[in-house]
């Protein structure tokens, strides 16, 4: 901040005229942040909803049933069936419509109900789970049970915001579908010997014969929100039941001395095959599932294990200032570490890794979720994209490509909703431009092969629409119904709209550990929810400024290379 700026305090006469923060000596990113015009929100909330149905209507016309669209190409894609091995492609696609289906919620967050029942009932007269694929539990789990569900729940929710959307005649078709895909999943908890699933089973044969036995930890452990609200909402404790025996397998094997868990762990002897701890590809949506399940579910368990998890995160992931906003030193960075002793294995970050702002974000450390998110920023500020692994010590990327994902536009969004500083409002307008002038191609949207020379891949991943384009929607969208309404939600992993709601806090089963201790209320009186949430220090004067100084912002700006 300026000089004027740094030394106002926030008496009641100055917090009335805080535009006057903005006058006189303002430096380069006063200038370009402090302030975003309703006109201009309004023709980047189009620009955000003209980008979605880019992509849908192209899937629709050109790719429908199959998986995804090849959107230079304009044709469909489905599973790679002449190479069972190529499992970039068959751990996601199960020739099940995914794109479709991963889109339904994102139709009605957009407003379109019409389209929304159009899409429901092509899911229910056309998609089987009956099918000779074998995919990825966790990508089945998150892409498809997850939309189902959340699609299902807005149907024949009656206090949802979108007004009455169900659908004539609708018999609870996605939640049989769903549950039919869940049983097909389940063969994946069969036969380990810790509890830890498979990585990979076949829809209509079970786990392969050749199956390998090595999963990753987030892979295994970011079932428990959608299995668990399946369980819920059909009364059968069995799903729940074998997510959550799988989390507290995980959560057993973590190291003594650190607290931190590894990256592929052998499902058969609980050895780690990776050791690596960090917070990006491999391990992210673990920590951010144990927060969610506390959330949705209200179980202290789920809350535990977050708050040793990010007290261990604190202790040995974390480098640079102890504070965000003031001090000498390093900005806040997360590095990958070895689980066993806390030393650094690499010096690369990952773009997964762009989430944790939202999850700090929903942990109520809003200050810290600042730095981090402005760092991912800033790569993105440089290369117009965010590379795979990007070399924090060599400030350059390490893994080129770009496959249009979601992070850093749901931290931004999280942080707009936390902050409503119009610098976030900025970063989704610099996001919005960039994947239209780097990533559009005849038929969609295409991932990056090389974020320099910014050439591509004929392929548009179903989080695109369903994560990517529903985030910068919604930034730019205060009057959404989300927004206005008094139900609260949280997203899934997949940013799928789940109600908070008591339905989900109630089992119809016994506790699913009846030896448990009871755990005293009081332990979660620090929690997402508790009156001392951070949300409350950030200091008035600039709540009303840029989120984080001009000098650390311009520190990290160096940092990357900017300048």
């Amino acid at each position: 901040l300026s000089n004027t700026q740094k030394t106002i305090q926030p008496s009641i006469h100055q917090r009335i005229s805080y535009l006057s923060l903005f006058e006189g000596d303002r430096d380069e990113y006063d200038r370009r942040y402090s302030s975003f015009p309703d006109t201009l929100k309004i023709k980047m909330k189009g620009m955000a909803k003209d980008m979605f149905y880019f992509g849908y209507d192209n899937y629709m016309k050109y790719a429908f049933p199959e998986d995804e669209l090849n959107p230079i190409d304009c044709q469909g894609r489905g599973p790679d069936v002449l190479n069972p091995s190529n499992i970039n492609i068959n751990d996601v696609l199960g020739n099940y419509s995914l794109t479709l289906i991963d889109t339904l919620d994102t139709l009605l967050v957009l407003g379109n109900v019409s389209e929304f029942h159009r899409a429901v009932k092509l899911v229910i007269d056309t998609v089987s789970f009956d099918k000779d694929s074998t995919v990825q539990v966790f990508e089945a789990n998150i892409r498809i049970l997850g939309s189902l569900i959340s699609a299902h729940i807005l149907l024949t929710d009656p206090k949802h915001p979108f007004g009455n959307v169900g659908l004539v005649d609708y018999d609870n078709e996605l939640l049989h579908l769903a549950h039919d895909l869940a049983v097909r999943l389940l063969p994946a908890f069969e036969n380990t010997s810790t509890g830890i699933p498979y990585p990979r089973v076949n829809l209509k044969s079970g786990v392969p014969p050749d199956s390998i036995n090595e999963t990753c930890t987030a892979g295994a452990g970011s079932l428990l929100v959608e299995f668990g609200i399946l369980s819920r909402l059909i009364g059968d404790s069995t799903f729940e039941w074998v997510a959550r025996r799988a989390v507290r397998a995980l959560w057993k094997l973590r190291s003594n001395e650190t607290g931190l868990l590894g990256n592929v762990v052998n499902i058969q002897t609980g050895q780690w095959v990776s050791k690596q701890s960090g917070l990006g590809a491999g391990m992210d949506s673990f920590y951010e599932y144990l927060l969610k399940s506390y959330i949705l579910f209200g179980e202290k368990e789920d809350y535990r294990m977050f708050q040793a998890s990010y007290e261990s995160i604190q202790n040995h992931l974390r480098r640079g200032r102890e504070s965000c906003n003031e001090g000498e030193g390093d900005p806040p960075l997360y590095v990958n570490v070895n689980m066993f002793n806390g030393q650094i294995m690499n010096t690369w970050i990952d773009s997964l890794q762009a989430f944790f702002p939202g999850l700090l974000v929903l942990n109520g450390d809003v200050e810290e979720a600042i730095c981090l998110h402005a760092f991912y920023y800033a790569i993105w500020k440089r290369f117009g994209a965010l590379p795979e692994r990007y070399n924090w010590q060599l400030q350059a990327p390490d893994v080129l490509f770009y496959p249009l994902r979601p992070e850093l536009v749901e931290s931004t969004y999280l942080l707009y909703q936390a902050t409503k500083n119009p610098f976030y409002l900025h970063v989704g307008m610099d996001i919005l431009e960039s994947l239209e002038k780097n990533a559009k191609v005849r038929c969609g949207y295409a991932t990056l092969h090389h974020v320099v020379d910014k050439s591509k891949e004929d392929r548009m991943e179903s989080f695109f629409l369903s994560e990517t384009c529903k985030y910068l929607y919604l930034l730019f969208d205060d009057d959404n119904p989300l927004h206005k309404s008094e139900n609260k939600y949280i997203f899934t992993t997949e940013g799928h709209v789940v109600p908070i709601d008591k339905r989900f806090r109630e089992k119809q089963w016994n506790d699913l550990s009846p030896c448990e201790k009871v755990v005293p209320d009081q332990e979660t009186s620090n929690g997402p929810f508790s009156n001392n949430s951070n949300c409350d220090r950030i200091p008035e004067e600039r709540r009303y400024s840029l989120p984080l100084k001009s000098v650390y912002m311009r520190q990290i700006d160096h940092m990357v290379g900017l300048f």
